[in-house]
């Protein structure tokens, strides 16, 4: 249907969508669009795909200019689903700032948690004081989220291109890691589990065989990816030299993460900028030389035998550290770390409450001001970043001394490496660029913040 209304679109100058024949495609065969057309047929066709698409990764609209089935331009618009996530954190304290910030990237929301905390505990100079327990635990759970996450990846891209074998095996597996997220922190999202000065619960009992019996099924189940991927010859079709990005791009646009690994450079944060512990871990970052979605895809399927090899020597650790603290010693930060559970599983247990009450009426001052006000963070700024299962995440926290962080900004590795979409997706055609898009692996969570 030819576009007459002139509506202002921040993404399409005015004469690209109301002037000559513009088509809004919602499914139907290309023959029947172009049939009675003549001449008009062989001009370019705007369409929009998205931003309610089953094959753009959240709610992403792309803007493609097509010559047939040949894009010649893309464009991506973001901006659908902002969540003022980074706004409200100003009107919180720094701990509830965590129950903010794991919502952005919803498929790596403790590495959300962990760049924002480091920053915090930067900015608190306690960096040195943080347990090893609690270090261990943050590894431990980062390296089942990057495994979740790449397997996510791996199930949706599979899925967009028709493999849908592989769709229903990632979620299968994935479900095995939310469940050892629900057993340790309680949820199996927005876990706000990381924060500062430590962790907030140590292990439940029996959590550490349940780790170690999904690491010993995963070790059989990843192959069965290899096997049913890597060498098939309709998979490779559809991915190999799709999405082409060098290393010069990857550098010239800030991409980082399986993208940037894929043109067979090394940089990963855990090795180059060790945080929580990471250089006490023995792991191989790993790289492929295509520079296309397929070396993405095999990047991502091989870090995460790396994650399973990390999480074993994190179990191996933890076992050894049975009863050791998670959280600092500190009381003034310590709440609500500390905090037991009702035996429902619901609000503080009896036991903690007759503690605080029972103590002193000072100590009952101190934790309520603590809960209501939240500690003071001296005046400065921070940025950690962490290696999360897409590139580089890190959070620029502000503090101008008081109880609330007064600005906490993240870089988003989704939001820089959607810069590629239109250089990868430019001169091919339009099914490849769910492919191109998929093998960014964005989440448009941590875009619109």
């Amino acid at each position: 249907m030819a576009s007459t209304e002139n509506q202002q679109d921040l993404y399409a100058d005015p004469s690209e969508t109301s002037q000559g024949k513009v088509f809004t495609v919602t499914g139907q065969d290309w023959d029947s669009i172009t049939q009675g057309l003549g001449d008009a047929a062989d001009e370019r066709v705007v369409v929009n795909m998205g931003p309610q698409h089953p094959s753009t990764h959240g709610v992403l609209r792309l803007i493609l200019e097509l010559e047939g089935e040949t894009v010649t331009e893309a464009r991506c618009g973001i901006g659908y689903l902002h969540t003022g996530i980074e706004k409200n954190m100003e009107y919180r304290s720094w701990v509830q700032g965590t129950t903010f910030c794991t919502r952005m990237d919803y498929l790596s929301p403790f590495y959300n948690e962990a760049t924002y905390v480091l920053g915090v505990e930067r900015l608190l100079d306690i960096e040195d004081d943080i347990p090893e327990k609690a270090q261990v635990m943050r590894v431990l759970l980062m390296e089942l989220n990057r495994i979740s996450s790449h397997l996510v990846a791996i199930a949706t891209g599979g899925m967009e291109i028709g493999a849908l074998t592989v769709m229903t095996i990632g979620f299968r597996e994935r479900e095995l890691v939310l469940d050892l997220f629900e057993l340790i922190t309680g949820l199996r999202m927005n876990h706000a589990f990381i924060r500062p000065g430590g962790v907030a619960q140590d292990l439940p009992p029996g959590a550490l065989d349940e780790i170690r019996d999904f690491v010993s099924l995963m070790r059989k189940r990843l192959p069965e990816y290899a096997a049913l991927c890597n060498a098939n010859p309709i998979f490779k079709a559809r991915l190999e030299g799709v999405g082409h990005l060098d290393l010069a791009g990857c550098l010239a646009l800030g991409l980082t993460g399986p993208p940037l690994r894929s043109t067979g450079y090394a940089w990963d944060l855990r090795k180059t900028q060790p945080y929580c512990g990471y250089e006490d871990y023995d792991f191989d970052v790993q790289t492929w030389d295509t520079a296309d979605a397929y070396g993405r895809f095999r990047v991502r399927l091989a870090e995460m035998d790396e994650s399973l090899r990390i999480v074993e020597q994190a179990a191996k650790r933890l076992a050894d550290l049975e009863g050791a603290p998670v959280m600092v010693g500190d009381k003034k930060i310590a709440w609500p770390s500390q905090l037991s559970i009702g035996s429902d599983g619901m609000g503080n247990s009896l036991d903690h409450i007759r503690h605080i009450m029972g103590e002193s009426m000072e100590a009952l001052i101190h934790h309520f001001k603590l809960v209501t006000e939240g500690f003071r963070v001296p005046a400065g700024q921070a940025y950690v970043p962490v290696e999360s299962p897409r590139g580089e995440l890190g959070a620029h926290v502000v503090s101008d001394g008081g109880t609330r962080p007064f600005r906490a900004h993240f870089r988003d590795p989704s939001f820089t490496n959607l810069q590629a979409t239109s250089v990868m997706s430019e001169g091919g055609m339009v099914a490849d660029v769910i492919v191109a898009i998929a093998s960014i692996d964005p989440v448009m969570g941590g875009v619109d913040r």
